[in-house]
This record gives C-alpha cells, structure tokens and sequence, in this order.
C-alpha cells in the first residue's frame, strides 16, 4: 500500500487535530456530567469541575475511570444517552460476576463501522477480498464490528460463526480465505490444524493475517506468517471502549496509530497515576472523543504500552504507541479474552461453595483444546466427598466458567500442584 491509500482524516496536521479534540473533549465533559451520575459525582470534585479543562494537559487534573466502575453502575448507570436512543447493546464477560454492558447510538455505530473500515483500508482489505472472522464467543462483539467495517469496503465477510478449529481451517481453504482477523493464539492453534491435516499454506488464498485481541511476539509473528505465508497486521481494541481497532498498524508495521480522532490517549505511572514523559512504558489511558451513548473518561485500560515519538515513515499523523505484554492489574488476555483472577474465583466460590485455599491457572497451549486450565488441589478443606461428587463440583465449575468467560476452559482435580511463577498463581505459559 502506497501513501495515496491514506485517507485524508489521516493527515490532519498536530495542531489542527489538537484543537479539534479539545473542542471534542470539552463537549465529552460537558455530555457526560450532564447524564451519566459516576461522572456528576466523580468531577463536582473541587478541581476537577469540567469547566477547569481549557487544554488537553487539562485532562490530567481530572479523576480516572476503573474497571469496577462498570459493575458499581451496571447495567445502565454509564449511559449518556436515554434507551430510546439506544439501537445496540453490547454484552462482554467483563472481569467481575456481572458482565459489562456498553451501548450505541445510531451515530455511534455509524462512527463505529468508520474506525473499523479506515483501520481494514491501511491493512489493504478492499472489495476483492473473502474476509473470515475467527474469535471465540467472548469477543463476539467484536465480530460484528469487523463485519461491519469489512462490509462498509465491500469485502465478501464471512461473519463470526461458532465452528470447531476444523471446519475454520476447511473455510479458510475451501473458501479461499484472503484476510483472517483472529487472536494471535487462536491463530497458533489453527496453524497447527493446517499443519496436521497435511494442508500446504502454499495452496492457501491467505494474503493478509489481522491479529486482534493480544500482544504479539516478534517470534510469534514471524512463525504465524510464515505458517499462514501472509502478512500480519496488529489491532489493538478494549471492550470497554467499546471495540476492536482502536489503534492499528500501518503498511510500516512500526506500532500500533490511535484514532486520535476518536481518542485521546494517556500513557501513565501504573502507581502514581501521572503522565508519563512520551516514550517512557506505562499505563494506557483513553477517553472517548465521539462516543454519543457511552462516553468514557481517562478509562486505565490495565495495558501496559508506550508512545512512540519518531515519525512515522506511512506519512499518517496519528500517534503511535507500542503495545507491551504485561498488565498493570490481575487480568491475563487469553484469546483476546479478559480473565482476572478475582474474577475465577468468585464463580469458583459460587460454584463449589467456597474458594479454594490454593489454585493454579495456565493458558492453553497451541494443542490443547482448551484456552484456560484451573487446577484445584483436592483437600479436606474443600472436598470431603467421593470421587463423584468431586468430578460433578468440578465439572460444574467447568461448566460456569465457560459460559462466563466464553472461551472453553479445563477445570482440573490434583494431589500435587505445579510450581506458579514468581508471587502468583499463574504458570508459566506454553511450558
């Protein structure tokens, strides 16, 4: 792709977009406080008062929004519009026993399906393209979003369809596939069901390899293009927010460029709080711009990412930041999916009666048919039962957890437990 593929809301000039998302921001403020009661009591603060923002260095005055911010006010307490005016609303796991619920005006998914398109168009997707849609029920939302924005360039979607790895990689042949968007691991794992059915990726349609949901390794990438023989594009997208491809790769692949126009982006000390010199790693923070039903304001998404201060040689005046691995909270992207700790255990608790004294997690490897094994040491304090009654608690558990978190999960039964990394009780994934 050339740089006369760029669109022209692309090169808006630094300044000229930093007035707009001041005037932007400012309405935010304003809509906000007028509708949505966590943001009336979070900024009649004394100094955090809306009218205190006359510039984007403002913002840094004003409270964050948590996580736990959506369950406090669930399901309809975040929204600034009235339900009338509401046409969708979307349903994530979330990281807590409720899940979390975000909504759409009309104009929303309109700007919606605008992201997601402008995002496809610098990957190269156009009208020519078979555009097949992989993730596992928990981002399911964002399946949609994709078909929306393929659909909007006039690519021939095959939407998001619950089938097992198998008949996802017959579609991907038999249907010469072109552009696959799917998480960097259930992509490992339908690499390796192409390499034991024997299929060459030679005699693959597969041109363009969109990874959404995870960071991805230098290594990993490599392997998966090689594995798929296409080129791999990053997305990068929160549910909260709400959606895929908030930040994307251009042709350079040299980070990830915010849709400032529709986000305005922080990078902060995970301790402090404060903003951090451009280029130092830290805390992602975003507040929405243009989000009419459901504005958010300086949300810490628990992504660790960094900006990236050199100019991008793709000629887009969006910043850039680098998507890092580690978390600033207890949560672990698995296939794209959110999973907290707390949040396991508070269906384990619901489930067996109590929480285990000890637990271990581990990420499914590419073989595995599972995303997320728990295993759960067998002691008196839990189980006194017999052996049934043991596998009916934990197949129960089983049971739970997949429906809640909508990728499958193993619930394991053991004598002995696995060593868990440094001060945790997640082991080491892919062993």
């Amino acid at each position: 792709m050339t740089a006369s593929a760029i669109r022209e809301d692309e090169l808006v000039s630094a300044a000229a977009r930093e007035q707009r998302q001041l005037e932007l921001l400012q309405a935010t403020l304003n809509r906000a406080v007028k509708s949505v009661r966590l943001y009336q009591e979070k900024l009649a603060v004394e100094g955090s008062e809306p009218g205190r923002v006359k510039s984007l260095e403002d913002l840094a005055k004003l409270p964050f929004t948590r996580r736990e911010d959506f369950s406090e006010h669930y399901p309809y307490g975040m929204f600034a519009a009235p339900l009338r005016d509401i046409v969708r609303i979307h349903t994530a796991p979330g990281t807590g026993l409720a899940p979390t619920v975000t909504g759409y005006t009309r104009n929303d998914l309109f700007t919606w399906r605008e992201i997601l398109s402008r995002a496809l168009h610098a990957a190269g997707v156009n009208e020519t393209d078979v555009f097949q849609i992989c993730f596992d029920s928990g981002l399911a939302n964002w399946g949609r979003d994709y078909k929306d924005g393929a659909e909007d360039l006039g690519a021939s979607v095959i939407p998001l369809t619950s089938l097992s790895l198998e008949k996802q990689r017959m579609v991907l042949s038999d249907y010469r596939t072109t552009v696959l968007v799917t998480s960097p691991s259930l992509a490992d794992k339908l690499a390796a069901k192409l390499a034991s059915a024997g299929a060459a990726n030679a005699s693959l349609a597969l041109k363009t390899l969109i990874l959404a949901g995870e960071p991805v390794s230098a290594r990993m990438r490599e392997n998966l293009e090689n594995a798929f023989s296409a080129t791999a594009w990053v997305h990068y997208g929160l549910s909260e927010a709400p959606g895929p491809a908030v930040a994307f790769e251009c042709h350079a692949h040299e980070g990830l460029h915010v849709s400032e126009d529709h986000f305005y982006p922080e990078i902060v000390d995970p301790e402090t709080g404060r903003p951090l010199e451009a280029g130092k790693p830290g805390e992602l923070v975003l507040t929405t711009l243009t989000a009419r039903a459901f504005p958010l304001i300086r949300f810490r998404t628990g992504d660790r990412a960094k900006f990236i201060t050199e100019t991008c040689p793709c000629g887009r005046t969006f910043r850039r930041i680098s998507w890092l691995f580690e978390r600033t909270d207890d949560a672990r992207l698995i296939r794209g999916v959110k999973v907290s700790e707390s949040q396991i255990m508070a269906h384990a608790k619901k489930a067996l009666g109590q929480e285990p004294s000890d637990y271990r997690l581990r990420p499914g490897n590419r073989d595995e048919p599972f995303g997320l094994e728990l295993s759960i040491p067998v002691d008196d304090t839990l189980f006194s039962d017999e052996i049934k009654v043991l596998e009916r608690h934990a197949k129960s558990l089983e049971a739970a957890l997949n429906q809640e978190l909508g990728i499958p999960v193993k619930v394991r039964l053991t004598e002995r437990m696995a060593k868990a990394g440094e001060g945790g009780r997640w082991i080491n994934e892919n062993p």
